[in-house]
């Protein structure tokens, strides 16, 4: 079967715009985007990812001096190096490095060390899927990362300070009601309370269509594979392509006021049904899908598929661990200006705790890890002291149980 462009099915049926919807802001900010980028070093973390990498090629628009890529994905790293020197409209600075280890690593901060300070410095590494959270173990690998190992590195750059520090967050960050959302809103309150001694932002965003491991790139395997398509049908998210996604990193990093939290202002008409992106995703293949009553039928099919026949997909209603509905960038608790740019709003008076109340979190959470054993419940409890608006949705069951 011959595969679809994937830039255009997102322009056409996902985000259905031609253009970036960041366009303006970055065509209003080129001065303060090149005043701040070109001649700089930049170091990215977690850069081999569709994000850390999108944010890459966005800044390398502006001619950075330095550019040094960290990540324990070492063949995504290879992958990034060609796509960077293949492509000739991007310019990859003479000092340009990748690094694959990872960020909480000895040799990572002997690298800091000899390497000295960096001019911007955007730390992407993040477990970042509903996905990862099942049991004690998946939570603390989570955590460790996405919270543990980021208050390390705060830590260093409090005395090796760049001028921009950015560090992704999501928007299952807003009323979190999975671990992953709120170990991303635990994550900004730790790096909130480094703000008054590090210029500190973040940005809350959509789904990246077709970002490595997202249900939609999990379709281009599928079809690689022969395999049958499973889709939840009740579920509703904002998208953004892969290129927006960096547009909307860099800018936050680089226009941002320390403290500040960017999301794009999307509209809840540009909500889209992941049936529906199904459904369009066939027909720009113009291929029929066969409806399936369970993933058995689906399978069975699938055992026997040829060019000619219809592709199996089973449709099933949500009922895993921590899955919204619907997906929202801020609450009604915060302070949001939507005034400052064409296409970002900025969360003003995110949640500042004092870095003693952030330490006293931060020591419990590590308490609870040295343990011989502890269970999911445990560790939510101590979130909520927190995160007291962290309302856990609970099922018993988790992604890895379903296609």
């Amino acid at each position: 079967m011959m595969l679809p462009n994937i830039s255009v099915f997102i322009k056409n049926y996902v985000t259905k715009r031609e253009n970036s919807f960041f366009e303006n802001d970055l065509t209003n900010n080129k001065v303060k985007l090149t005043k701040e980028i070109k001649g700089k070093s930049i170091l990215v973390i977690g850069g081999a990812g569709t994000i850390g990498s999108s944010y890459i090629k966005a800044a390398l628009r502006y001619h950075p001096a330095e550019l040094i890529v960290v990540d324990t994905n070492e063949n995504g790293l290879t992958e990034l190096t060609r796509t960077l020197r293949s492509n000739s409209d991007l310019f990859v600075p003479d000092s340009y490095l990748t690094y694959p280890m990872s960020f909480n690593s000895e040799v990572f901060y002997k690298m800091l060390k000899e390497r000295g300070q960096f001019d911007i410095v955007a730390n992407f590494a993040a477990h970042k899927h509903v996905r990862s959270e099942k049991d004690s173990f998946s939570i603390e690998a989570m955590i460790k990362n996405n919270v543990l190992d980021a208050k390390k590195f705060l830590d260093y750059l409090k005395l090796n300070k760049p001028s921009h520090f950015f560090c992704v967050s999501t928007d299952k960050a807003a009323n979190p009601v999975n671990v992953m959302g709120a170990s991303k809103k635990l994550m900004e309150n730790v790096i909130m309370s480094y703000s008054k001694d590090l210029k500190i932002t973040t940005a809350r965003f959509a789904n990246v269509a077709f970002s490595n491991g997202s249900l939609l790139y999990g379709y281009i395997e599928r079809l690689l594979q022969r395999q049958p398509i499973s889709c939840p049908s009740d579920v509703k998210r904002f998208f953004v392509s892969p290129e927006e996604s960096g547009e909307i990193c860099l800018l936050t990093s680089i226009l941002g006021n320390s403290g500040d939290i960017y999301f794009p202002k999307l509209n809840e008409k540009q909500l889209v049904n992941f049936k529906s992106i199904t459904e369009d995703f066939f027909k720009y293949l113009n291929k029929d899908i066969k409806i399936c009553k369970s993933e058995k039928e689906a399978k069975e099919i699938a055992l026997n598929l040829s060019d000619k026949s219809s592709y199996p997909v089973y449709f099933f209603k949500t009922d895993t661990s921590g899955e919204k509905l619907y997906e929202e960038f801020y609450t009604s608790d915060d302070e949001v200006n939507l005034n400052l740019y064409e296409s970002i709003g900025v969360i003003t008076n995110s949640l500042k705790p004092s870095f003693f109340e952030m330490e006293v979190t931060i020591k419990e959470i590590e308490t609870l890890f040295k343990r011989k054993s502890y269970n999911k419940e445990d560790i939510i409890k101590i979130m909520n002291k927190i995160l007291p608006n962290f309302n856990h949705m609970e099922t018993g069951k988790s992604l890895d149980q379903k296609m």
